[in-house]
Order: C-alpha cells, then sequence, then structure tokens
C-alpha cells in the first residue's frame, strides 16, 4: 500500500475533524476511492456502518441501510476525497490510451491523457518511475500481462518494461492510442496509430537497460516483412534468411516469442537454405 506524505496526512487530519470520522476511517476511504478511480469505493470499516459501496452521483450503500444520516455524511467525506485525488496529477486514470487482454483475466488499465507527475498525497514508489527520467514525465501508461508501457509523446518515445529490461522505441510518427497483446504473454503486441494497428516491433529500438541500440545495416534486396516475426522473401539468400533468424532470437530474448514458436520460425526458416 502507498505511504501518505507529510502533506497527505494533513489533509487527511483536516477531513477527519471537519467530517467527524477518525484519521483512520478517513485513510480507509482514501484509499478505497483511489481504488475506485475516483469515482466509486467499496470499503469495510465499522465507522462507515462495515461494508459498503460508494458511487460519484449520490448512489451509496451501507450495512447500516436505513440510517440516511450516515449515508449523508459517507457521500460528502467520499465527494470530496474524489474531488481531491482528480486534481492530483497522475493517480486517476483516464483519456483514450489503454491495453486490453485477450488471453483470460480481462485485464484493462486505462493512462492519463495528462503528462503524469508525482502526486503530493504519496510516497513515490520508486517502481511507478521505472522509465529513463531523462525522458520526462509519460502522457500515458499502462500495463498487462507482465509487460508495462510508457508513451512520451514530445520525445517521441516509447519504453516498454518485460522481464526486468526496459526498451525504449522511437516512435517516429505515430500518436500511439493504445496497445493490445492478443494471446497472452510473449505473443504479438501491436498498438493504434492514426495509421491503424502496427506491430510494435516495427519501431526503430533506440536503447536497451540504458545502452544504446545500434539500428542493423540495410541488406540489399531484403525488406523485413510488417509482421512481428521476420520472414525472407521468395528466392531470398543465405544472407536473407540467416538475418531473419537473428531478428527471431532479438524477439524471443524481449520477450515477444515463446521458446516454442521461436524454434518452429526457425526451422521454417532453415528449411528454406
Amino acid at each position: 500500500m502507498q505511504q501518505l506524505t507529510p502533506q497527505g496526512q494533513s489533509i487527511v487530519n483536516d477531513l477527519a475533524q471537519r467530517h467527524g470520522f477518525s484519521q483512520d476511517a478517513v485513510t480507509h476511504m482514501l484509499f478505497a476511492v483511489l481504488n475506485g478511480n475516483g469515482s466509486q469505493a467499496q470499503f469495510c470499516h465499522g465507522e462507515f456502518g462495515g461494508s459498503g459501496q460508494w458511487m460519484s452521483g449520490g448512489m451509496i450503500m451501507l450495512g447500516d441501510m436505513f440510517n440516511n444520516y450516515l449515508k449523508g455524511r459517507v457521500d460528502s467525506l467520499c465527494s470530496e476525497i474524489g474531488n481531491l485525488l482528480a486534481n492530483q496529477p497522475g493517480l486517476l486514470q483516464s483519456g483514450s490510451f489503454q491495453s486490453q487482454s485477450q488471453s483470460g483475466g480481462g485485464y484493462q488499465q486505462q493512462g492519463s491523457g495528462a503528462p503524469r507527475g508525482p502526486s503530493s498525497l504519496f510516497v513515490p514508489d520508486p517502481e511507478d518511475n521505472w522509465w529513463p527520467q531523462d525522458l520526462g514525465a509519460p502522457n500515458a501508461t499502462g500495463a498487462q500481462n507482465n509487460v508495462r508501457y510508457a508513451y512520451f509523446a514530445n520525445a517521441r518515445r516509447l519504453a516498454v518494461k518485460t522481464g526486468g529490461e526496459v526498451w525504449i522505441y522511437d516512435t517516429l510518427d505515430h500518436n500511439i492510442g493504445g496497445f493490445s497483446q492478443q494471446q497472452g504473454y510473449g505473443s504479438d503486441i501491436t498498438f493504434g496509430s492514426q495509421y491503424g494497428t502496427v506491430i510494435l516491433s516495427s519501431l526503430p529500438l533506440v536503447s536497451r537497460n540504458g545502452q544504446p541500440v545500434e539500428a542493423p545495416a540495410p541488406q540489399a534486396g531484403f525488406q523485413p516483412a510488417p509482421a512481428h516475426e521476420p520472414a525472407a522473401p521468395a528466392g531470398a539468400g543465405s544472407n536473407d534468411i540467416l538475418a531473419a533468424i537473428e531478428k527471431l532470437g532479438d524477439l524471443k530474448a524481449k520477450g515477444f516469442l515463446s521458446e516454442e514458436e521461436f524454434a518452429a520460425k526457425k526451422m521454417d526458416l532453415l528449411s528454406r537454405l
């Protein structure tokens, strides 16, 4: 659980005094509303009548269901907390940037369309700023299947964290709006832009774990396929096929291909030699 900063604790104390609840109860509700993205909360605390739910707009259910006075107090507290969180940069998730999983669990996270920054309410978690700090604040973040994303529109960079490694891509002229990993970890990773659906690995790789990555020298007569897996064109020579296998190895190292997928594609390419 995130820790409150001294300023955050001071705000909790003020809310507790004005709404007539203990600091423990207000802190509990603060995290409940935060987990509900500022517009809803599920909570369980004796001062709120036990288990209950709140939704912005006046819908509230308490264990003490006939206590309308308590309902009004809880609604007032939750509404003020929701407004407070909405004014903290980067805390609430909104906008169109998203990553959707099609592989069970249904995990979806949306990132803010506005630049994210440290909150004055909570002590920053180092894991929340895993990208190179010289990129500044991301316009949007997202995560699924143990892969995390951070998009920096102004810098034209995309940071991807997978398997404990951080990869930085040049987004070229793409205006990225969302990610999708269709078949679970290690499968195709695509993103949406003004050009439609694009394979992540088609972007130029800039660095890996802070170390620059040089672009491979172009080879005459060989153009990589637009899909995430390299393919040698009909009549390709041995150099083209070996280059495609090398690209497959890079994708496997990034976690974009499983060991089985890599082996199958490698055998297919070797059979053309």
